[in-house]
């Protein structure tokens, strides 16, 4: 089997310049400093265990269903 990657184009990428993207990639790192900050570590690093494990959770459902179709 071929693998077929095709990428989706963001919205307006054939209008932004190099310099704009870099901007809102600046902008974007800022602003989540800004609301890291905010919150306690604490919270961050539960945040942070809470997602991982979310991915791990679709992760074991993928295997399932890869393995139902294998059998």
């Amino acid at each position: 089997m071929t693998k077929k990657t095709t990428h989706c184009k963001p919205p307006f990428e054939s209008f932004m310049t190099d310099e704009t993207r870099d901007h809102a990639r600046a902008a974007r790192k800022e602003m989540q400093k800004s609301v890291k900050a905010l919150l306690p570590p604490k919270f961050v690093k539960h945040r942070r265990t809470a997602r991982k494990e979310a991915l791990l959770a679709w992760r074991s459902m993928i295997d399932a269903a890869i393995e139902r179709t294998e059998s």
